[in-house]
């Protein structure tokens, strides 16, 4: 029994200071030197000078990128804001502290799909405060107003709309789910006509669908989601307040008597989160650090945990979070995951090496040739 509990007391103690001693940036973020961090140096600049000489060929006019990206979906359109983007910009955080950067991490961009990380976030949220019950859930039974209620559609489960295996079939502040990234074969009628796939079963990449489980957690939440996001995460984690999550011309709806913009997933069709590159890093750092931000639990670590477990429909993603389990980013480990949007714009979470990447405007062919002189400047051999 004496042994039992001393070894108890010792474990307590040993996640006690475990705790105490990762390191949590204020309003100003500590930066150390390779050296301080057991880094190469080498390396590290390598990494850097490879950031800055890979930017992403997409046009700095987004609005041209856009127009250029999705010119064969029919009546595509841009029906939300959009902004010019700035250069190759980035940071590396080791065991939470800055020890690299590059480029203007303050300027504040799109960073289009990566908000699909931010998304996901709210709904791990609405999970934690009971909003909704579980993932398993048919959604149907929170969002009751006829979008759920075809045969098809009244199947699909909150987990099938977090993970793009819905397959939810309509139009959304007129946007078609048929007309977001066609197949390459058919037509028109045939995209509309197409049989519909078991929900859970096929993983499609899917604005249209992603706006939808916004739009289903805003039923949920009964205010913008922008503003829960700022209460339970941005500000204390101590985001700056430049940050922007934006939707759609015409995607307000009439909540308690309140019009209120149901934002969107992405830059697909304009809008999302734009948010500067430091920013980025506080939010990659709470997910490092599982959801824990000092001495609080923002997000359960068992939503963390869930996020970036890979799912039936796609074993490379998770809960909007990608996952390098396939080995899509060769030499480099299975077991991180990251946030990845348009352009080349990066969350990256290593849970093995406690770091933390975020990198703007990358080219998307160059990521793990970047993220292998990453991990290995983590080694000074």
């Amino acid at each position: 029994m004496k042994n039992n509990t001393l070894t108890f007391l010792f474990s307590f103690c040993f996640v006690v200071a475990t705790a105490q001693s990762q390191y949590f940036p204020d309003a100003t973020w500590l930066v150390k030197t390779p050296a301080e961090m057991q880094l190469s140096k080498t390396l590290l600049d390598s990494a850097v000078n490879f950031a800055l000489k890979n930017e992403n060929k997409v046009e700095r006019d987004l609005r041209i990128a856009n127009l250029k990206s999705y010119a064969r979906e029919p009546d595509y359109k841009i029906i939300g804001p959009m902004k010019e983007r700035g250069g190759p910009a980035g940071l590396i955080l080791k065991n939470g502290y800055i020890v690299a950067q590059w480029g203007d991490i303050n300027r504040v961009d799109m960073t289009f799909s990566v908000t699909k990380s931010f998304l996901s976030t709210t709904a791990g949220l609405a999970i934690d405060n009971g909003l909704v019950k579980s993932v398993t859930d048919s959604v149907k039974n929170y969002v009751w107003e006829g979008t759920f209620e075809e045969p098809h559609n009244s199947k699909i489960k909150w987990e099938d709309l977090l993970n793009q295996s819905s397959d939810w079939s309509g139009t959304l502040f007129g946007l078609h789910d048929w007309a977001d990234r066609p197949p390459k074969e058919g037509t028109i009628e045939d995209w509309k006509n197409r049989k519909l796939n078991e929900p859970g079963t096929v993983f499609e990449y899917n604005d249209v669908r992603v706006n939808l489980l916004a739009y289903s957690l805003l039923q949920v939440w009964r205010k913008p989601l922008a503003v829960v996001l700022k209460e339970k995460i941005m500000d204390p984690i101590g985001a700056s307040t430049t940050w922007r999550w934006y939707g759609y011309e015409n995607s307000f709806v009439n909540i308690d008597g309140l019009m209120m913009q149901s934002v969107s997933g992405g830059g697909h069709s304009g809008g999302g989160v734009f948010v500067s590159a430091i920013d980025q890093a506080r939010f990659g750092l709470l997910y490092l650090r599982k959801g824990k931000w000092k001495n609080q639990q923002l997000l359960s670590e068992k939503w963390v945990a869930s996020a970036h477990k890979p799912s039936n429909s796609n074993k490379d993603y998770g809960y909007m979070w990608w996952i390098n389990t396939s080995g899509r980013w060769k030499d480099v480990s299975s077991d991180l995951y990251f946030a990845a949007g348009f352009g080349g714009n990066y969350i990256v979470i290593d849970n093995v090496n406690d770091l933390v990447v975020v990198t703007r405007w990358m080219d998307d062919s160059k990521m793990g040739e970047f993220m292998n002189l990453v991990e290995r400047s983590m080694s000074k051999k």
